[in-house]
C-alpha cells in the first residue's frame, strides 16, 4: 500500500500547539507525475506547460555558463526566458528516454538529448536534472549533461 510521504515543520509538538502551520509533501505519484508532465512540455516545446511545473520563486542553473554552477535564472521571468531560449536554440530539440526517481524533496530525471543548433551543429548528449521540490512543484532544476568532445 502507498503512503503519503508527510513533513511537518517545527516538530510535532510546535504543531500539535497550532504554532507552526503544518506542510503535507506531495505523494511520490503526484511528484512523478509531474515530472513526466514536464517532460513532456520540453518535447512539446511549452513553456506555459514547463513554468506550471515551478514555483513562483523557481530557479533554474543551467548546464553552461560561467559560473561553477552554470548561468543562473532566478524567477519566473528569468526561467521563463531561459527556457524559450533553449528552444530558439535548439528547434528540433528532445529529451528522449526520461527517467525519473524521488528521494524525499528532491528528484532526479535522467534523459538523452538530441537537437541541432541554430548553426547546423547536431548534439546528442545524456544528461539528468536535479530538482529540489516544494510539494509537487519544482523549486530548483539543476541540469547536468556529459559534454562530447
Amino acid at each position: 500500500m502507498a503512503m503519503k510521504r508527510r513533513k511537518l515543520i517545527g516538530g510535532l509538538a510546535a504543531g500539535a500547539l497550532g504554532l507552526v502551520p503544518r506542510v503535507v509533501a506531495a505523494s511520490d505519484a503526484d511528484v512523478l507525475k509531474m515530472l513526466d508532465q514536464f517532460a513532456a512540455a520540453w518535447n512539446r516545446h511549452d513553456v506555459d506547460g514547463l513554468m506550471a511545473c515551478m514555483t513562483d520563486d523557481c530557479v533554474f542553473e543551467a548546464a553552461a555558463g560561467a559560473e561553477v554552477a552554470g548561468t543562473r535564472h532566478v524567477g519566473r521571468d528569468g526561467v521563463r526566458r531561459a527556457y524559450a531560449a533553449v528552444f530558439e536554440t535548439y528547434k528540433d530539440g528532445r529529451w528522449n528516454n526520461p527517467r525519473h526517481f524521488i528521494a524525499g524533496t528532491r528528484a532526479v530525471s535522467e534523459w538523452t538529448f538530441t537537437g541541432t543548433t541554430s548553426a547546423g551543429a547536431k548534439v546528442e548528449v545524456n544528461g539528468c536534472d536535479v530538482f529540489t521540490l516544494r510539494g509537487a512543484k519544482i523549486v530548483v532544476k539543476n541540469s547536468y549533461r556529459k559534454q562530447r568532445g
